[in-house]
């Protein structure tokens, strides 16, 4: 007789709406104990969604002291933080035990996402349920829009020339490049090759394109995310580095709660509301002038349950 199938318990979460099949999906895997790196890229490769992630049951107190262990891939890489599978994960983990703050440990390091029910984004009138606090940004080099244009494709005259265009960092970096209108943002195409060269020289992983013009009147900006050969529905991570660029750069005023859209010319409209603290070194260190306490949240909704076998 044949070897007994190993059967994986997972769930498929629609992540950064309340809606299902809108937002960016992601498929949680519960036990990822006894996993290969390898088995799970193939598996992430079977979902084909932008991440699949893993988790590994500690027991309770590592799990109180360093948060629980969770493992992100693509279709093609693990990564060290992405932010869509870690607010769907931490969603994923609160509705089996009701958690009101659930602390993941990634490869970047401890992320807590906290819950609240309360309706308080004004702007909106739409409940921001979930929130997890990402580390402190590290901002890298500012781009001349000529090699921009250049690297993209993109004429040089569909960049805003009132905001920098800027590499930053809260666990993955990526370079934030913002366009001048709505109609340039939706029409993007990129050279995808030039593009990828263009940011392994300069410490970026990958683009993200906004625009202060946007489809809902309440968002501050629209935001779109193309990589590998396709383009992704909602980027939790370069959201939480964008806000970080948006409280350096008078986008967004201090602990002001935005929303960006992002994943409307997919048919997958994503909603992500995000907030950063500008932290003043006042007399002691005046030098000591950053940000802060990058927030990013949003809503997610279970679609599918089931299991998997190997």
């Amino acid at each position: 007789m044949g070897k007994a199938a190993r059967r994986l318990s997972m769930a498929q979460w629609d992540v950064f709406s309340s809606r299902p099949l809108e937002g960016n999906s992601l498929a949680v895997f519960f036990d990822g104990r006894g996993l290969s790196d390898a088995e799970m890229q193939a598996i992430a490769m079977e979902m084909n969604l932008s991440e699949t992630t893993f988790v590994f049951p500690r027991d309770a107190e590592t799990e109180r002291e360093r948060g629980v262990r969770v493992r992100i891939f693509t279709v093609q890489e693990e990564l060290p933080f992405a932010g869509h599978p870690t607010l769907g994960t931490a969603f994923a983990l609160r509705a089996e035990s009701g958690a009101k703050e659930v602390a993941l440990e990634l490869n970047v390091g401890k992320v807590p996402v906290r819950f609240e029910d309360a309706r308080f984004e004004a702007t909106t009138g739409e409940a921001v349920s979930g929130e997890m606090t990402q580390i402190d940004p590290v901002f890298g080099m500012q781009h001349e829009r000529e090699a921009l244009a250049r690297a993209t494709g993109l004429p040089v005259d569909d960049f805003d020339t009132s905001l920098p265009i800027e590499t930053v960092s809260t666990g993955l970096a990526y370079t934030i490049a913002p366009l001048k209108s709505l109609a340039v943002i939706q029409k993007l195409r990129v050279d995808q090759n030039r593009a990828g060269e263009y940011l392994e020289k300069t410490g970026g992983k990958f683009f993200y394109f906004v625009a202060r013009e946007t489809v809902d009147p309440a968002a501050r900006l629209h935001a779109r995310m193309l990589f590998y050969n396709g383009e992704d529905p909602a980027t939790g991570s370069a959201a939480g580095c964008t806000a970080a660029w948006m409280v350096a750069h008078g986008v967004a005023k201090p602990d002001e709660r935005v929303l960006i859209e992002q994943g409307i010319e997919m048919q997958r409209p994503s909603r992500i509301f995000v907030r950063a603290t500008f932290h003043d070194g006042h007399r002691k260190n005046p030098g000591d002038n950053r940000i802060v306490n990058v927030r990013v949240g949003g809503n997610a909704i279970e679609v599918m349950r089931g299991e998997v076998f190997l």
